[in-house]
């Protein structure tokens, strides 16, 4: 029947490759709006194809940069004791935009943030109790992306407690 056909031809576009690919990198891993663009260019796929294909996947909710925003800051701040700092830093570097990320890492207040931190030292055994064990838990925490303000209160709270349990 030639209208089925003509309807299969039209499947095989480029556009049609394009989205199916895209499906298949979301699959994979979320990734953001400028991320999946980036990997279509790589692609070959023309900006005409790589806007109709991106506006779908919007319109479907499959590509949702606040929703991706939300989760890699609650995941990065949980699994791996990210400070907001590096969060920002790596947000920005997957191309979402400062307001989504601004909201995302809302959430969490300094009390919070100095918890965390000072469970991290805990959980690495740095008492703190020396100039050097001081300084390295400094280190471990201004690279996790915590502001230098709070990773000196997490370390003066880190050395009390050692010299409580003393």
């Amino acid at each position: 029947m030639p209208g089925g056909r003509y309807s299969r031809d039209l499947m095989a576009k480029p556009v049609g490759k394009a989205y199916e690919y895209a499906l298949k990198a979301l699959g994979r891993q979320e990734l953001t709006e400028s991320q999946l663009a980036e990997r279509l260019v790589r692609r070959g796929v023309e900006e005409d194809e790589r806007a109709e294909v991106i506006d779908r996947l919007l319109a479907d909710g499959l590509l949702d940069d606040e929703r991706f925003a939300r989760r890699y800051t609650e995941d990065k701040r949980e699994l791996a004791g990210w400070g907001p700092e590096r969060i920002r830093e790596a947000l920005l570097a997957r191309g979402v935009t400062r307001d989504l990320v601004e909201a995302a890492l809302e959430g969490e207040g300094e009390t919070e943030q100095l918890r965390r931190a000072v469970a991290m030292l805990e959980d690495r055994g740095l008492r703190c109790d020396s100039d050097s064990e001081r300084e390295r838990a400094l280190r471990l925490l201004v690279r996790r992306g915590y502001a230098l303000e709070l990773a000196y209160e997490a370390v003066r709270v880190a050395e009390r407690a050692s010299a409580e349990a003393a």
